[in-house]
């Protein structure tokens, strides 16, 4: 029987694009750069903007807002215009959106795509790429996203994924049904155990299990030499290899 496809999301490859006013457009974005200096305004439009009311009972709504507000906080430090600001934050906010698509690691192609995004907006070839960031930002920006968020990878991807269990469960094909030790144990002879003789391999097992204890056989694997011996102190069956041709099992 085939097994079930899993659904959870597997990494993937993304194909970067242009996203200036993408995740804040210019009204927003003229907004939020007008309130540069005022932290508390800032987080305001960000916690309306992007419904983040929760952040103070939701972690990961303040895990965001934390997100958004330094990102915006960067781009008032470096000087950016309203096109860089809104160009900037829409890649960080991109980049985390991939990374927390699938609860497996897929670190490569979320860096893959973040340097992709960058260099959409740093080389003029429209309308694939336009010239927005100097090699000089486009450095300070690549840095600042791996110094801040990359090196912090891990932290986003289990504070916004879920736990993957996997439960593996293997079937035989054409090995007979192990029967039960009461079973086997009433098969051997209404119930009662059978009682093995005094052999040197059995001489072993009894020096380990202390010479006052009871073995008893009550189940044998037809298809191995190994043995399920059963021990009084214990409230399961001693597993130990016995070779049944070096001795007679008596009545």
């Amino acid at each position: 029987m085939p097994c079930e496809m899993s659904k959870v999301p597997l990494p993937k490859e993304h194909k970067a694009a242009v996203c200036i006013w993408d995740a804040l457009d210019v009204t927003t974005t003229e907004a939020i750069l007008g309130a540069a200096g005022d932290r508390d305004e800032i987080q305001r439009q960000l916690i309306e903007i992007f419904d983040l009311a929760d952040n103070k009972q939701n972690k990961r709504s303040a895990i965001l807002l934390d997100l958004y507000y330094f990102t915006i906080q960067f781009a008032l430090e470096r000087g950016f215009s309203k096109e860089q600001t809104s160009s900037f934050f829409s890649i960080v906010k991109k980049t985390h959106e991939v990374c927390i698509e699938t609860p497996f690691g897929n670190l490569e192609q979320c860096f893959n795509y973040f340097k992709e995004l960058v260099l959409c907006h740093a080389v003029k070839r429209p309308p694939w790429s336009i010239s927005l960031f100097s090699p000089e930002e486009v450095k300070a920006v690549t840095e600042y996203v791996v110094n801040t968020y990359f090196r912090h990878f891990k932290l986003y991807k289990y504070a916004f994924t879920p736990v993957v269990r996997l439960d593996l469960a293997i079937n035989y094909v054409g090995l007979p049904d192990t029967p039960e030790p009461e079973e086997a144990a009433d098969v051997a002879g209404e119930g009662e155990p059978v009682t093995v003789p005094e052999t040197e391999t059995e001489g072993a097992v009894q020096e380990e299990l202390g010479e006052t204890e009871q073995v008893w056989i009550v189940q044998r694997l037809d298809s191995t030499d190994c043995t399920y011996l059963y021990v009084p102190q214990y409230e399961w069956p001693y597993l130990c290899s016995l070779n049944f041709r070096d001795f007679e099992v008596s009545s």
